[in-house]
């Protein structure tokens, strides 16, 4: 059987098999979670796969989302019923076959302060969000009907809310996830189960439909790899590689709190954007007594960056949003972190927030490769199902259907199941079904089951966990992509001697194994 663990070690094996002249049916570029999606679809239909990242796993666009699990009410709004139906069976199969893990239902309060015509707008959308609850079969255990609420009701789901004028409100559940970079690694070491080569660090210069040119990061060397049809899948930096794509990024910034200085609780709240219709800040509590706020949807200037920054006229806007709902104002004092996702767009004409969230597959007409962009995080797989699809006609390949909606991603079982799991609650959400694992390191070891630095819950035995099987490379991977801690910049200053030292001392040993 195919080890799950990803490795130093496995990449640098891998990358020498292929360097030999190792010719695999599907090649994909991009490490975001459409690519990994796409290499898991591929390898889950018996192609033979290799994934190239020039960073790692969720570098890009897929660890900056809201970290929810969208059900389509926003398309709603925008007469795209056909995308609206596809992310609520998306959602479901994220929170009920593949992913019960890394998701929860979270519960969401549209406080009403006397806005009349914009609460039964809101309303309305709300129930036909049901409807495709009902119709996507997701159970009203999972994501419970939505309701009206008095004033006090309201106020005891999200204490913070003010009371002022408040008139009760408006209760509905979506989908969120616990991470979703976990989610991104999740859908990355279930394809390396089913035989795909995921190897980060390594940039490609060039594409052609049957190669690449690709630079080992580590090395410096370069190196063609060969394919029956490469797939680009780096978002918004598609157009780099495949220069017939016209994309149109927007820029969505989040901002990190502490959950108990916006006075909410577990509920989150959604607050309307005065002078507009439809359109909501969202304040959303996570684990570990944080709260995220977001979103703004502004066009970018310029050429996209590595890591984004979070603009201060963003940062203005969703404090004072947020403000106009909540009993204290909250300030840039208040602002633990922030961060910035860009949304790759099919560039249509329009304001970014009016463009459509559909994605395509597309063909360059010089090079042949294959191009697969636009979407939202939800439906990620659905469009490694379409992009594979493309690349199985393409090239006349033999391969199975997919079954990536019925196909668990590693540590994944029911919710019942994970409610017996014996470990703590916190680390069964991280890694499911594998927590007990990642515990008993710390069992073993009592030095890893100490914190990496005062005041978080985050433990040695997780970054040994990172390095050992998560394809974590360095103290960035692990700080950034697989523990998060670098959403706020003091924590990750405060973690980074421990981080770096273990990851090391994993790395070196995994290195002189036999």
């Amino acid at each position: 059987m195919i080890t799950a663990s990803l490795t130093a070690r496995r990449r640098a094996r891998e990358l020498d098999e292929l360097a030999s002249g190792g010719r695999v049916d599907i090649l994909v570029v991009g490490g975001g979670v459409t690519g990994v999606g796409c290499a898991l679809d591929a390898a889950s239909r018996g192609l033979s796969v290799a994934l190239v990242e020039a960073d790692d796993l969720a570098f890009g666009t897929s660890r900056w989302s809201s970290k929810l699990v969208h059900g389509g009410l926003r398309y709603l709004a925008h007469g795209e019923f056909g995308l609206a139906h596809e992310s609520a069976v998306e959602r479901d199969v994220l929170m009920t076959r593949t992913a019960p893990h890394l998701t929860r239902p979270m519960a969401q309060v549209f406080p009403d302060y006397g806005a009349t015509t914009g609460h039964l707008l809101t309303r309305a959308g709300l129930h036909a969000g049901d409807a495709l609850r009902r119709a996507a079969r997701t159970p009203s255990s999972l994501l419970p009907r939505p309701r009206t609420v008095p004033s006090a009701e309201a106020l005891a789901l999200a204490p913070g809310l003010r009371s002022a004028g408040l008139r009760g409100g408006l209760l509905s559940f979506d989908g969120a996830l616990t991470d979703d970079a976990r989610l991104v690694v999740a859908i990355a070491r279930t394809a390396a189960g089913h035989g795909a080569r995921i190897l980060t660090r390594i940039s490609a210069t060039e594409l052609q439909a049957d190669r690449a040119v690709v630079r080992d990061r580590l090395t410096g060397s370069t190196v063609e790899l060969q394919a029956k049809q490469v797939v680009n899948a780096t978002g918004v930096w598609a157009g780099s590689l495949a220069p017939s794509v016209r994309l149109r990024p927007s820029r969505g910034t989040h901002l990190v709190l502490d959950a108990e200085r916006t006075g909410l609780g577990e509920a989150s709240v959604m607050v309307p954007v005065p002078g507009e219709l439809n359109r909501f800040v969202f304040l959303l509590p996570q684990p570990g007594g944080r709260v995220y706020l977001g979103l703004t949807d502004e066009p970018l200037d310029g050429e996209p960056e590595d890591v984004p920054t979070a603009p201060q006229s963003d940062v203005d806007f969703l404090l004072d949003v947020a403000s106009s709902v909540l009993e204290r104002d909250l300030t840039r004092a208040d602002v633990l972190g922030a961060f910035a996702g860009l949304r790759p767009l099919l560039e249509s004409g329009g304001a970014t927030a009016d463009l459509s969230r559909n994605h395509a597959v597309l063909t360059d007409p010089d090079t042949g490769v294959l191009t697969v962009v636009g979407g939202k995080l939800t439906t990620y797989r659905r469009m490694a199902e379409d992009a594979v699809d493309a690349a199985v006609r393409a090239t006349g390949l033999s391969a199975r259907r997919s079954r990536t909606s019925r196909l668990p991603l590693f540590g994944a079982a029911s919710r019942e199941q994970l409610s017996a799991v014996d470990a703590p609650a916190r680390l069964i959400a991280k890694y499911g079904t594998e927590a007990p694992r990642v515990a008993a390191l710390g069992e073993v070891d009592p030095e890893l089951a100490e914190p990496v630095f005062d005041g978080t819950d985050v433990t040695a035995a997780e970054v040994v966990w990172a390095a050992r099987h998560e394809g974590a490379l360095d103290a960035d991977d692990v700080l950034h992509r697989r523990t998060r801690l670098g959403l706020v910049p003091a924590e990750a200053e405060a973690a980074r001697p421990r981080v770096a030292e273990l990851v090391a001392r994993t790395t070196e040993g995994l290195r002189t194994l036999t």
